[in-house]
């Protein structure tokens, strides 16, 4: 039997690669784009949604079209981000495994450029890259484009948004003229049309579906909540889907930040991906997400940009984008390859119009939904610990050495009784937080509303009434985030990440904020810490952070006092403070290494802190969180 890629013309060697990675029948827009962009003769504009396979619509014919005996640059791709730009790349690559002399180099910025300028004068065939560092490269005449036949263009929209206007012209004015330019993008806005017209000859265009609108797999629903209960609903929506898989968008760094914080202090498997992240950290965190190692990914439009996981269950949409078009881009990171995905915005009252705006784009119609009752949300994970006690895989062999004390232990059991602690153990705990929870779901009436930075109930800052602010000797050139911080006190103290309030990150220190109930015990439990075999300090401080917050200088379990006022500009003399930990070093050595534990108890790698928001290749043009 034929294999539907080889009848679209794709070779065999190519063919057996795609069969490997388990692909056995092209998508719509693969089976449409493929034949036209074989023929290599025209330009191309090609208008689908994310996650419809638009990498393998102009990867595979690239790899029938282009010379593989010369190792001189024969196609340049460019996409926003380093996460697009390292997913094509692997997918050329596996496409190509059974292809001799096939060469792809990925260009991207946060990596060591020397070693891309390394792979590149060993020969090259595709160059995969971002457009900051792509002109980087060019500027050092370390790149030949003479010989390049096919440049593509992925992702187009998403570039143009993110400021890459010049550099997209400055990029392609140093290709032939007589090349063929190939456009992938979501949407359609003039700017797209602006590129289609100024370095396209009558291009062939392909639309799957009707221009700028949403994948039909994707459900769109919106729940209506006060703006202080946001964070509330959320959650009622994550416990109400006990197998969700979720990417979660906030507006600004600082959302991000701030909801992954809370989430994790509220027990959930969550973490931050924000510009503020290195490219270690980035990585670290997106490995996790794709091993599915974590459940919820809390991301700023732009650092999710190029997210290609699959599997995603729901997108949720904490805040609204401010461009109606990044909608399309949000929702299209679930119901990928022909899944299906919920994309779900929580709203007040008054966005009500902007989900109307969104309806019109995407031409579907959302679900106004109601958020589920307490009550709703224990019988869903009940039954869902039922499902999986049902269906656990048992290993006989294993167990059977066991089952003799087991059966001793229940042996004053009945089978209800047995069924009901082991239901109970996951229960118990739901039923007590959902105890008489309230209606969260507004009404249209709204008036006193104080806007999605206003009041914010659960995820509120708390005060500092009830709360003790601490120092800590630990800080982001430790590598640590605050989330990591978080744990590292939680874990180390002993103490519910709940007891924990704001914490102040800073470069060789932080502040944090515990229950007053707590500071002794925490004190206690800190004797003797060290992260990277140097002793952890714990002092109370007053609530100012200039000169170190008025910290005297006792302590306990200090070691020698360190001079200089080093953590803060000087100490200043207010109050008397109390200092815990295993003993002071001189000079405050530092060290990015280390690992600790989080509240499951796993081991947690280190993740680094720095990196400032930069965009690819250093450029300094402001990019939106």
């Amino acid at each position: 039997m034929i294999n539907p890629f080889s009848k679209l013309g794709i070779s065999d060697d190519v063919v057996n690669a795609v069969k490997d990675l388990g692909f056995e029948n092209p998508t719509p827009i693969q089976e449409q784009s493929i034949p036209v962009l074989l023929e290599g003769n025209n330009d191309f504009v090609g208008l689908a949604q994310t996650g419809t396979g638009k990498t393998a619509a102009f990867g595979l014919p690239l790899l029938e079209l282009i010379d593989f005996k010369s190792n001189k640059p024969q196609a340049l791709i460019l996409c926003p981000t380093r996460e697009l730009c390292l997913q094509i790349t692997s997918d050329i690559k596996n496409f190509s495994k059974n292809t001799s002399g096939a060469n792809v180099v990925a260009v991207y910025g946060g990596a060591n450029i020397m070693q891309q300028l390394r792979e590149i004068r060993n020969g090259v065939q595709i160059v995969v890259a971002t457009p900051g560092r792509m002109l980087d490269i060019i500027g050092r005449k370390a790149i030949d484009f003479t010989n390049v036949k096919y440049v593509v263009l992925d992702e187009a929209d998403e570039m143009l948004n993110m400021g890459f206007q010049e550099d997209i012209n400055d990029i392609l004015s140093t290709t032939p003229d007589d090349k063929k330019t190939w456009l992938f993008s979501a949407t359609m806005p003039p700017e797209v049309r602006r590129i289609a017209k100024n370095y396209m000859d009558s291009p062939v265009e392909l639309t799957m579906g009707t221009k700028n609108t949403g994948n039909v797999n994707i459900e769109h629903e919106y729940y209506i909540v006060r703006a202080r209960d946001k964070y509330a609903a959320l959650k009622r929506i994550v416990d109400f889907n006990p197998e969700i898989f979720a990417v979660v968008f906030c507006k600004t760094k600082l959302d991000t930040q701030d909801v992954a914080e809370h989430l994790i202090k509220d027990g959930y498997n969550a973490d931050a991906l924000h510009g503020d992240l290195s490219q270690q950290q980035r990585d670290k965190v997106m490995q996790r997400f794709r091993d599915r190692n974590m459940q919820l990914l809390i991301a700023t439009d732009v650092a999710a940009r190029g997210i290609d996981v699959n599997n995603v269950t729901h997108v949720i949409n904490y805040s609204l984008p401010d461009e109606i078009e990044s909608y399309t881009h949000r929702s299209g990171r679930t119901g990928r390859a022909g899944k299906t995905g919920i994309s779900i915005c929580i709203v007040n009252s008054k966005e009500i119009g902007k989900i109307r705006q969104i309806e019109r784009i995407i031409g579907k119609q959302f679900t106004k939904a109601a958020l589920p009752t307490g009550f709703d949300v224990c019988e869903k994970q009940l039954f869902a610990l039922v499902h999986k006690v049902h269906n656990v895989e048992v290993n006989e062999n294993q167990i059977e050495q066991y089952i003799p004390r087991i059966m001793d232990e229940f042996a004053e059991l009945s089978k209800e009784d047995v069924i009901k602690r082991f239901a109970s153990l996951e229960f118990n705990r739901f039923l007590e937080y959902y105890k008489n929870a309230p209606d969260l779901n507004s009404s249209t009436d709204e008036r006193g509303e104080r806007g999605e930075r206003g009041e914010r109930g659960e995820r509120g800052s708390r005060t500092s009434e009830g709360y003790t602010r601490l120092f800590i000797n630990l800080g982001s050139v430790d590598d640590f985030t605050r989330g990591d911080l978080l744990s590292f006190v939680c874990n180390n103290g002993k103490i519910s990440g709940k007891a924990i309030g704001k914490i102040d990150l800073k470069g060789v220190y932080s502040f944090f904020e515990v229950e007053n109930a707590t500071v002794e015990s925490l004190f206690n439990n800190f004797k003797g810490v060290e992260f990277n075999n140097r002793g952890v300090r714990i002092e109370k401080t007053a609530d100012t952070d200039g000169g170190g917050g008025g910290r005297s200088r006792g302590g306990f379990g200090g070691g020698g006092r360190r001079e200089g006022g080093g953590y803060g500009g000087g100490r200043s003399g207010g109050a008397e403070r109390k200092s815990y930990g295993s003993g002071r070093r001189e000079g405050g050595e530092r060290s990015s290494g280390g690992g600790f534990r989080d509240f499951s108890g796993r081991s947690r790698e280190d993740r680094g802190a720095g990196g400032a928001g930069r965009r690819e290749g250093g450029s300094d043009r402001r990019r939106r969180s």
